[in-house]
């Protein structure tokens, strides 16, 4: 086809194939680079169970029960091998002797999964573990946390599973808020020394001595409302945990 050029002609150029390529070529680019991320996988109910998972067992001795339990919690890995790795919960489950707890405890078992495998945010069951309270009263296990329930510590153990694997980030404990427990311990302990050699003051039988080490706490420390852990201490009249630093007077 002939095409009549009425202007003057100031220059020209031949084009070429490999020209035509390199101006198709970013425009195809973005679509190259979007094609990876559509074959990333969420964790979803259609995701099927691989022949093997990542698992981990954790032990509850509650003074509730005579024996302990042994929650396994099951993990998929999802995009093994690639910068989108993610290990999600898959399964869970309860075991012991104690059969007095059999039914519920299948029954919550078989929910949590279900839940699992539904994807999402899921951390909301631990918070909803842990509300629950036992009628009877609670316990504090080792450590000298309080549980209010054998329920409430299944939560705590998913609760320590998830961190573990990333879902739930714990917040560290500041630079300062370190120091000062640090200081506030060292205080006690100081007290504690300074009174045992002096002698017991008369009519008080209870021991100040700090037990254990690392994270031990005083025998006559009482439970911190912020976490539920029993390291609060009396000093200089005010009440302060020698857990997380909390105090009542600021």
């Amino acid at each position: 086809m002939a095409i009549k050029i009425n202007k003057k002609i100031k220059g020209y150029s031949v084009q070429k194939p490999e020209d035509k390529a390199k101006e198709a070529a970013p425009a195809a680019a973005p679509v190259a680079r979007a094609e990876p991320d559509s074959n990333i996988i969420q964790m979803h109910e259609k995701v099927e169970r691989p022949d093997v998972l990542v698992g981990s067992t954790y032990k509850i001795k509650s003074p509730l029960v005579e024996h302990a339990m042994y929650v396994t919690i099951n993990d998929i890995v999802l995009n093994p091998g690639t910068e989108h790795e993610l290990r999600r919960p898959f399964e869970v489950f309860i075991n012991s002797k104690n059969m007095d707890h059999f039914q519920w405890i299948v029954a919550l078992t078989r929910i949590m999964s279900a839940v699992f495998r539904k994807g999402g945010d899921v951390t909301f069951l631990v918070d909803e573990m842990k509300a629950v309270f036992d009628p009877r009263g609670g316990y504090f296990k080792a450590g000298g946390v309080y549980m209010p329930s054998i329920v409430a510590e299944i939560g705590s153990v998913v609760e320590e599973h998830l961190k573990s694997i990333g879902m739930i980030v714990d917040p560290e404990l500041g630079e300062e808020q370190k120091r000062l427990i640090a200081e506030k311990r060292a205080a006690y302990e100081a007290r504690a020394k300074g009174k045992s050699k002096a002698g017991p003051e008369p009519g008080s039988n209870e021991s100040v001595a700090v037990t254990g080490e690392g994270t031990s706490f005083p025998p006559s420390a009482t439970m911190c409302s912020k976490c539920n852990t029993k390291a609060t201490v009396i000093m200089d009249g005010c009440a302060t945990c020698l857990n997380c630093g909390y105090s009542k007077c600021g």
